[in-house]
């Protein structure tokens, strides 16, 4: 307990000494960083102990201590009962015999993205960095490599920026209903081990005053771990899972946000915060929205993260991949309305990403190598779009076919450059932009300028257009796997 007051004691140290301090007032005048808000892709990374199961998703740690789940069913069939091989037991496995962080990070490059996300901690309660807090971490133990460190210098060898994603929070009850029955979890952990502090699930999840709630002891070795996560590695995003939003977490979400953004201005480096549920008040970190999307343009810059696999953000033996063509339209609608995408893969336990995850990724920067002038450092326009498909508002609603047609198009903008973005290529190869149609002066609000030139991004023939009262029309041949970008020079 000495070494973590003392850790305290130097985290308000730097607080106190830096222009931000832990109110909510200090840290609105925290700003977006520019590079976040252009960089608009970025990979996230789910790895752990967690894949060598590779069995239904990254909760397996969970769900295998609650009892009469198939999680429970599958473990006691393939590894023996829970008292005499638990969760803790899976590290030895996670060898990552395989791992090659400069290959990972060349794969990420050459799929566009310009930000790469691993989790640095999941609600497991293991660590994939070196530490000095726990000596379950994965330079310790399983791969004994320091996993973040090789990726944030391959990451940035490449020009991306490496952020890092704690999932603390959720372990003060993650591994909890394992005190239930007769396994290897003790009743009453110690700080010092992988278990602690498995408390029972709060009455409710959704109740942010709910009981038990985190308690001081916990929060304090939570804010010391994302301390010295921040002060280690440097990230220059640092993401939050769900549940940071409980009330006894507030105090020390204004504390490590005043620590990380002092830091940053102590090291002149522009970061940011993610957060989910209103955890964080607008305007002192960036939303993020988990599996799903925005239905309209927001006036604030914000995220989404989603995986490649609907049903998990780890690697499984059965995972449902989405295709790259709607991922892509997903980049393309989140783009148009002020955010960026936060894609997740999931490696495999031995260090190497599946063939599935690396078909989609290499589409996807296939597709950003024509038309990635469309997506980075672009802005929103006066609207996101137009067409028949709406999309869902909120979270966990990628696995809702949106099914978009030639008619349904989304806007980005950079000078004078106006992209219209087809959503599916037309059969007959003919598009009509109903939004730059001609209009009386004293007609609607969208568009009453000059339209100078049409292209199509990646095609040899130039389009034949022509603009009417009905809208723009464009007639091309050009066909493509993905969104069919029209490059529109305005006069």
């Amino acid at each position: 307990m000495d070494h973590l007051n003392t850790a305290l004691s130097a985290i308000d140290q730097v607080i106190a000494q830096g222009p931000y301090q832990p109110t909510w007032e200090s840290l609105s005048a925290w700003q977006p960083p520019k590079w976040y808000q252009n960089a608009k892709f970025g990979i996230f990374i789910h790895w752990g102990a967690y894949a060598v199961p590779a069995f239904e998703n990254e909760w397996y740690p969970r769900n295998m201590y609650i009892e009469g789940s198939n999680a429970y069913r599958h473990h006691v069939e393939t590894y023996g009962p829970h008292c005499q091989f638990g969760y803790k037991d899976f590290i030895p496995m996670f060898k990552a015999e395989r791992f090659d962080p400069t290959a990972w990070a060349k794969l990420f490059r050459q799929a566009g993205a310009r930000y790469v996300v691993p989790v640095a901690e999941h609600h497991d309660g293991f660590q994939m960095y070196k530490s000095g807090l726990s000596h379950w971490n994965a330079e310790k133990m399983g791969p004994k490599r320091d996993v973040l460190g090789e990726l944030k210098a391959a990451v940035e060898a490449e020009g991306m920026v490496l952020g890092a994603s704690s999932h603390r929070m959720e372990h003060w009850f993650f591994m909890g209903r394992g005190k239930g029955f007769h396994s290897d979890i003790p009743q009453s952990p110690d700080r010092n081990s992988l278990y602690w502090p498995s408390m029972p699930d709060p009455e409710n999840f959704d109740d942010i005053a709910g009981e038990p709630g985190p308690s001081p002891e916990f929060l304090d070795d939570w804010l010391v771990r994302t301390c010295e996560l921040i002060d280690r590695y440097r990230p220059r995003l640092l993401y939050f899972d769900w549940w940071i939003q409980h009330v006894n977490a507030k105090p020390y979400l204004k504390r490590l946000a005043a620590y990380y953004y002092n830091r940053a201005a102590e090291w002149g480096l522009e970061v940011a915060i993610n957060y989910k549920h209103d955890a964080f008040p607008l305007g002192t970190g960036v939303p993020d929205i988990e599996r799903g999307q925005m239905a309209e343009t927001k006036a604030y810059f914000w995220q989404t993260d989603t995986a490649i696999a609907l049903n998990s953000w780890c690697y499984t033996e059965n995972n449902d991949f989405r295709p790259a063509q709607d991922i892509l339209c997903d980049l393309v609608d989140i783009v148009s309305k002020n955010g960026t995408l936060l894609l997740n893969v999931g490696p495999k336990a031995d260090g190497t990403i599946c063939a599935e995850d690396r078909a989609v990724l290499a589409a996807i920067g296939d597709w950003l190598q024509v038309n990635g002038q469309a997506i980075y450092h672009t802005h929103v326009w006066k609207i996101f779009g137009e067409g028949p498909t709406k999309v869902q508002d909120g979270h966990f609603s990628d696995a809702i076919k949106k099914n978009f047609t030639s008619s349904d198009f989304r806007f980005t903008a950079k000078g004078s450059t106006l992209y219209a973005i087809a959503m599916k290529a037309a059969e007959d190869g003919q598009y009509t932009v109903s939004s730059l149609r001609m209009q009386e002066h004293t007609a609607g609000t969208v568009f009453h300028g000059a339209v100078k030139d049409v292209e199509v991004l990646g095609a040899k023939a130039k389009p034949c257009w022509s603009r009417d009262n009905q809208g723009l029309h464009i007639a091309t041949d050009y066909t493509a796997a993905g969104p069919v970008v029209f490059k529109v020079t305005l006069d």
